[in-house]
């Protein structure tokens, strides 16, 4: 049924998606892989403290013995994502099965306030606030693991990602665009983010495929219509959050318009409502149009370009486009090329995480290294694997 239906909106996606990027070069999938590889095993052998990671190489002065809970997370994708690529694989499955038994360091079964905190909690730490967004994020992984594997034991885990993420749900109707989703666990929240809002719609649309539960998509449909309604700027771009007085902040990031692309996809495929469709192609289209100038994908951080590329993979299952994957392998060059030590084969960047190196920002980050091993990765994935991108 899929592909019926991806044959039958392909024809017309050239004229929706008109102004794609002229033809590059396109590198073999195997140079993506070994560049990948490449990178993880600095990754490994540089931020890995068994059974976890560090924040950032060189170790600082004021840093955990371990790293919070969101570079962890993008660690496992790292090496999710690199299992996955075609060809043999530097990460094995038992790699994979510790990799996800880490999270387990960072969860608190707690009555009333389950769910993953942002630090490791006893005996290896003090815990930490829970954030909804990494919740939303670490839940995806779970449900990206059980693509991968076939291991129905992750989705419990996702399934306890997303009760943590249900609490968040806003429900003072007595504010300026009532509803959303707030960022933190904790009375000192004052706003509703678009992050969490468009993860959370992803986490449980996606759970609704799984085991087709009509809470799920319920849920999905209305995180995603409340980020339309009250965070959207224009097709594929979404302001950062809004405060409870309803002060708007109007920042863009790339893993919100990610977020949302994939939101509609899956709720697509969820409902064969073909207005889902027609919003990420057009979502697709603005998301390109906008980070594509200015040399904005670039100053914009690595993992939320991370998010981006794998949330556009995700769409080019139901309408494939070779626009994103050419945006997609310039980017990763030049990453290649002009943030990379050859020394230590770690990746460098501004404070911000995106950027050119800045000399005064001396320590590689898990965070950074590790979503530059999701781009790599990403771009020797087979194009028939994209379905399952969570």
């Amino acid at each position: 049924m899929r592909h019926a239906i991806r044959l039958a909106v392909t024809t017309g996606l050239a004229a929706l998606l008109a102004g794609s990027a002229g033809a590059v070069p396109a590198a073999a999938a195997g140079t993506w892989k070994d560049r990948a590889t490449a990178a993880y095993r600095s990754l490994q052998e540089h931020l890995y403290v068994d059974p976890l990671y560090q924040e950032n190489y060189p170790k600082q002065p004021a840093d955990n013995p371990y790293s919070y809970l969101w570079p962890y997370r993008e660690a496992v994708t790292a090496a999710l994502s690199l299992h996955e690529a075609r060809g043999d694989s530097p990460v094995s499955r038992r790699d994979l099965a510790t990799r996800f038994a880490g999270f387990d360091a960072y969860f608190s079964g707690m009555p009333g306030s389950a769910g993953y905190q942002s630090y490791v909690v006893p005996p290896l730490g003090t815990g930490g606030d829970l954030f909804y967004d990494d919740n939303a994020i670490v839940g995806l992984e779970f449900v990206r693991g059980y693509h991968a594997t076939g291991d129905s034991r992750l989705i419990p885990h996702a399934v306890d990602a997303l009760k943590a993420v249900e609490r968040g749900w806003d429900n003072d109707q007595s504010r300026p665009c009532p509803g959303g989703e707030k960022w933190v666990e904790s009375a000192n929240n004052s706003f509703r983010a678009a992050n969490v809002t468009g993860l959370g719609a992803q986490l449980a649309a996606h759970l609704y495929l799984i085991r087709h539960q009509r809470a799920d998509l319920d849920f999905a449909r209305k995180l995603f219509g409340w980020n339309q309604r009250c965070l959207r700027q224009s097709a594929g771009l979404y302001w950062n959050d809004i405060s409870y007085d309803g002060v708007v902040n109007e920042t863009l990031w790339t893993y919100n318009s990610g977020a949302m692309i994939a939101s509609a996809t899956l709720l697509y495929r969820a409902t064969h409502d073909r207005s889902y469709l027609r919003e990420a192609v057009a979502a697709a289209r603005g998301a390109l149009d906008y980070w594509t100038t200015d040399d904005r994908l670039y100053q914009q951080p690595a993992i939320f370009n991370a998010y981006l590329l794998n949330d556009l993979l995700l769409f080019s299952s139901e309408a494939p486009d070779a626009r994103h994957r050419a945006v997609f392998e310039r980017y990763a060059a030049r990453l290649w090329s002009e943030n990379r030590d050859p020394a230590t084969g770690l990746f460098h960047f501004q404070a911000s995480g995106g950027g050119a190196p800045d000399p005064a920002n001396v320590p590689a980050q898990t965070l950074e290294q590790s979503a530059v091993v999701q781009i790599f990765a990403a771009l020797a994935w087979s194009p028939r694997d994209h379905w399952r991108i969570a």
